[in-house]
């Protein structure tokens, strides 16, 4: 009997902002200029209300990202209610990842930690994958597009660094870590759809579990990120959502999902 073909499913996520859960356009993010911060939503509820909802839901592989200072608090709020199911980023070196995982989160997430200057460290990520174990790591390869190519986006993706997202690069960080995260930055919180030709390169060159955020704006873009990447992506939802403030009902995507 042939194994069944993988889908791509929904992943849920927890941006937060100042302590509060936000739906940011992910261009705008700025530690020199807050004034041009464009904010979708603001959340009423407390991020364990998230947490509560996508634990009630059976959502795995979600993720808490950290979107700068003063967000400590709230983020362990968000991994209590839900130990050892959500992924944590933003900010994460190897000298906090242990005391996040400690905290209950399922896996760390880095990003500008292995790129010291803008340039890819690959000591730093050997160091971090050894630490917690290469099982336990999500390289987030949120990227922004020059010309044809994509390059890694750090530091709430304002800095471009020098790493190329290809085959290659993606090849030898899969050695230590078993995710990737893909935040396609150009288009994050717009709401103005995915970008398919990333989505489309990532399914063909990607080795792991892989989860792709930015753009998407319908129900029908599970589908197809699904065909796009023949099953090897995973897409998150963000401003989109109804509980985000968007139009797309939250419970029929879980149900789209599970089919």
């Amino acid at each position: 009997m042939a194994p069944k073909q993988r889908h791509s499913t929904f992943r849920p996520c927890i941006d937060l902002h100042e302590g509060q859960v936000k739906q940011i356009v992910g261009g705008t993010l700025s530690d020199s200029n807050e004034g041009i911060l464009k904010t979708n939503f603001v959340a009423t509820q407390p991020p364990e209300y998230f947490a509560r909802k996508y634990r009630d839901n059976g959502l795995e592989g979600g993720h808490v990202i950290k979107l700068g200072p003063r967000n400590e608090e709230a983020a362990r709020r968000a991994l209590a209610e839900w130990r050892d199911h959500l992924q944590i980023g933003g900010g994460i070196t190897a000298d906090n990842a242990k005391e996040w995982l400690d905290a209950g989160a399922s896996k760390i997430i880095v990003t500008s930690y292995l790129f010291p200057s803008g340039d890819f460290d690959l000591e730093r990520l050997q160091t971090i994958s050894s630490l917690v174990g290469k099982d336990k790591l999500v390289v987030d390869v949120s990227c922004r597009r020059r010309g044809d190519k994509w390059f890694v986006a750090m530091n709430k993706w304002q800095d471009i660094t020098t790493m190329e997202v290809n085959k290659e690069n993606l090849d030898m960080l899969a050695q230590y870590c078993n995710e990737f995260l893909v935040h396609a930055a150009d288009v994050e919180g717009l709401c103005q759809g995915i970008d398919e030709e990333l989505v489309k390169k990532l399914g063909e060159w990607v080795t792991i579990p892989t989860t792709y955020a930015g753009g998407a704006k319908s129900i029908s873009d599970l589908e197809t990120v699904n065909k796009l990447s023949g099953g090897q992506v995973d897409l998150t939802y963000g401003s989109s959502l109804d509980i985000f403030g968007g139009a797309v009902s939250f419970d029929e995507l879980v149900k789209a999902s599970n089919q």
